[in-house]
Formats: structure tokens, sequence, C-alpha cells
């Protein structure tokens, strides 16, 4: 089954922008997912438990810092449209 994620993760502290790049430069190591950015949110495109594993184990890594929050909606479908 496909899946799309959009997140948004919100690192409460001054320097919040280290977190959030490290992030998405983690997810972009993966060759087994789709990864887009914009201004606003993360979309991942994949197979539901491969990106399922991979968000575990990297907002987990995410949770290291203090009082991070990660917002998500989850759709069982791939609309990853390329325009």
């Amino acid at each position: 089954m496909k899946v799309s994620v959009e997140m948004s993760y919100y690192p409460l502290h001054d320097e919040f922008i280290p977190p959030i790049k490290s992030f998405i430069d983690r997810l972009n190591e993966y060759g087994n997912i789709q990864v887009r950015t914009n201004g606003m949110s993360t979309q991942v495109f994949g197979d539901y438990f491969e990106v399922m594993d991979i968000l575990k184990n990297e907002i987990y890594k995410s949770f290291e810092n203090p009082h991070s929050v990660f917002v998500m909606k989850v759709i069982n479908a791939d609309l990853n449209i390329v325009n």
C-alpha cells in the first residue's frame, strides 16, 4: 500500500533551523522514499511500512532535542504528482 505523509516539525527552542534541516537531510538519505519539501511542510511518499519505519526512527532521533513537536497527516494513496 502506498502512502503520502505531510508533516511539520517544530523544535521549541531558539535554534530551530538546524534540527529541521537535519531531519530533512536524514530523510533524503533514504532511496526507497520520495521526499518533497517547501516552506511550510515536508511530504514523504512510498510504501506504508517503509515510510512508517523511517519516520518512526527519524522522529525518535529528533525527540532527542527537548520539546520537539511533529504535526502529521497520512493518506493511504500516492499523491506524489509532479507538475
